[in-house]
């Protein structure tokens, strides 16, 4: 590959790379089997670049049943005690987001439930309605449902349903990496996924009129 606006195209490309083009059927139907492939792990910071140079759709199959991070804060311990949580709906997080959103890109989520929610998921119920301020479209599925539909257990994101970026946590629901991941097969099973979960997932209003509060 030589042609420089196709070249451009690449968003994670790195430089001096030599790039070449190869039909997809061929990684789909002669790919190495047994082969041991290294996993390609980004930085904090490149995957936060992800949020703003994506063109059209950044999706999240969302499975975690609590985030370490999120009981660190402040809103999340006011919550958690039956405080109001006191969303902010103006720091550089959401003020991105809209930017994003106003430019026409979109922020979806289908978010996984426990039957009861975890407090770690009713906490996130809550901040969809945070989310949804600044453009985000939340669904949510129970879990029962996603495991009938034979969806995943990872927890990802899918952006302009051309790469995924894995997210690994430790045994504590700390975030300790995020993983790259290209493959075509692996993509397009991705983009099944988002299809089926998003098609039995109920909007977050929705979901949250009919939830149990798990106290």
């Amino acid at each position: 590959m030589t042609d420089p606006d196709e070249v451009t195209q690449l968003h994670n490309a790195k430089a001096g790379e030599g790039l070449v083009i190869v039909p997809r059927e061929l990684l789909a139907d002669f790919p190495p089997r047994d082969a041991d492939r290294e996993p390609m792990l980004i930085s904090f910071e490149q995957f936060d670049d992800m949020f703003e140079t994506f063109e059209h759709t950044a999706f999240r199959l969302e499975t975690r049943r609590r985030h370490r991070s999120d009981e660190r804060t402040d809103i999340c311990r006011r919550f958690t005690a039956s405080q109001p949580a006191g969303w902010d709906l103006d720091d550089a997080w959401r003020r991105s987001r809209r930017e994003q959103t106003a430019s026409g890109k979109r922020f979806e989520r289908v978010r996984i439930m426990d039957s009861p929610p975890t407090m770690g998921q009713r906490y996130l119920l809550d901040n969809a309605e945070r989310n949804s301020a600044v453009g985000e479209d939340i669904r949510y599925l129970w879990r029962a449902d996603a495991d009938r539909l034979r969806l995943p257990d990872e927890d990802a994101w899918l952006f302009d349903s051309r790469v995924i970026a894995l997210l690994h946590f430790d045994a504590d629901d700390d975030l300790t990496g995020v993983e790259l991941i290209t493959d075509p097969v692996q993509v397009a099973r991705a983009c099944q996924v988002r299809d089926a979960a998003w098609h039995f997932a109920a909007p977050h209003r929705d979901f949250r009129a009919e939830a149990p509060s798990g106290e």
